[in-house]
């Protein structure tokens, strides 16, 4: 089993190997994405509040998951890379280090922000009638995404060796957990949304129970434990040069959502419970691309360090045009089923007014974001960080910040509605140039050999 996940990011069809390593982290992703948006669907029932509440919670999360995906993803870019060189014992040293790491950084990170729950929350974009529902349900995520931290680390160290079936497999136990919970703590129970806290965080336990028996029962290639854990500042510098763009992407993230809810609060609690329903809708589609990059990852990496730069080119190719299509099939299916998919989430007609127009606006230039992270991912995979960084921060930081603060004063609401179809288009542009100047490299790399 170990010998074949080696193999798939060494031999046989691309495009094969590929659907092997990835779907499996596309329907992990989509799980994470589920959690919220299932939270938000039960939620729902409890009032418009209630659903700004959430929504204005959610880039918590996203801070946490930085968190792992600092550790996860820059181990394991290393750590694909070692494996192709065929060092195993230095990859055990690696994952250990951002394992423990992690758990470390993300304990005191929750402490800081439950000290400034108050504050962070209204800076998310909590009004005052918002924030009562908010603190009740943030008191009890924040714990969560303690958790989620280690399990999105969990995740991508498991990924880097090619195990995506065990990611597979611990979040869509905790998703499932979850969907059963939600509708127990939030209605049976009467705990509102304190119980969708709730059931994210016992969802979120047992998810980390699946890992630590992966990783603790011998079935993993790559070895974690204590006694592998022998920080560097060499491991830390491969670790942290690769990571932090990722860290950068997800702070950036949870920034833009909390300033597009400060911008929509001046329209009121219906445009704050709109454009949470709208991000959380455009982030399933986003996770699907984003999970099947975690297949593409390990393989760009490997083949890289290997130095198998044919292998390595196909899997550019085949990674672009089933992104890129999925991306045109989702889009269209959100123009044509905006309505009747958000009427899922609110019966409130001013909301729908408001989530109808956002949800299609938002989506408008997603054809491309197969094209965006392809070429993020294949940076960071190849270890070049300063590239890697600048495309991963592109969308929902260079060029999403200016937008979003400048086209509300221009346009009020559809301001805020279009502010991410116009750093998507932008993006695209950058995105283009890194893009003809690595194929260019390769190339020339590969008629060396």
């Amino acid at each position: 089993m170990k010998e074949n996940r080696m193999q798939l990011m060494s031999e046989g069809d691309v495009s094969k190997s590929l659907f092997k390593l990835g779907i499996p982290m596309v329907i992990s992703m989509l799980v994470t994405a589920l959690y919220n948006v299932v939270d938000t669907y039960f939620v729902s029932g409890l009032g418009t509040q209630q659903v700004g509440a959430v929504s204005v919670a959610f880039p918590i999360s996203l801070i946490f998951s930085g968190i792992g995906l600092t550790f996860g993803v820059g181990a394991g870019s290393y750590i694909s890379r070692l494996l192709g060189k065929k060092e195993k014992q230095m990859a055990d040293r690696v994952a250990s280090t951002a394992m423990f790491s992690n758990m470390i950084v993300a304990l005191i990170v929750a402490l800081v922000i439950f000290i400034g729950l108050t504050p962070v929350l209204r800076f998310m974009g909590a009004t005052s009638t918002i924030m009562p529902f908010a603190k009740k349900y943030a008191m009890i995520f924040v714990i969560s995404t303690i958790f989620s931290a280690v399990n999105v680390t969990a995740g991508n160290l498991a990924v880097a060796q090619g195990a995506t079936n065990i990611s597979l497999t611990a979040m869509l136990t905790g998703a499932v957990l979850n969907m059963i919970l939600d509708p127990i703590f939030i209605y049976s129970l009467s705990m509102g949304v304190q119980g969708a806290a709730i059931a994210t965080l016992i969802s979120q336990i047992v998810t980390s129970g699946i890992y630590v028996w992966f990783f603790a029962g011998g079935k993993t290639f790559v070895k974690i434990g204590f006694a592998y854990f022998k920080p560097t500042a060499q491991i830390y510098g491969e670790i942290i040069k690769i990571g932090v763009s990722t860290l950068l992407l997800q702070l950036l993230s949870s920034l833009s959502m909390s300033l597009i809810s400060n911008a929509a609060s001046n329209y009121g609690d219906e445009a704050v419970a709109a454009m949470g329903i709208v991000l959380r809708i455009v982030t399933l589609g986003a996770n699907v691309v984003i999970g099947y990059m975690k297949g593409f990852q390990p393989m760009a990496g490997y083949n890289y360090g290997a130095q198998n730069y044919s292998r390595l080119r196909a899997a550019i190719k085949s990674c672009m045009q089933w992104t890129t299509g999925f991306c045109i099939i989702f889009t269209i299916l959100i123009f044509l089923l905006a309505a009747p998919i958000l009427s899922l989430f609110s019966d409130d007609t001013q909301v729908l007014n408001i989530a109808v127009p956002a949800l299609r606006a938002n989506t408008i230039m997603f054809f491309t974001f197969g094209v965006q992270f392809t070429y993020s991912t294949l940076y960071l995979a190849m270890g070049k960080a300063l590239v890697g960084g600048i495309l991963n921060i592109c969308r929902q930081g260079i060029m999403f910040l200016p937008v979003i603060l400048l086209l509300p004063m221009v346009f009020g609401l559809n301001g805020v509605m279009y502010a991410q179809a116009v750093a998507d288009l932008l993006t695209t542009v950058v995105t283009a140039i890194f893009a003809f100047n690595i194929h260019k490299k390769l190339h020339q790399k590969e008629n060396t050999l």
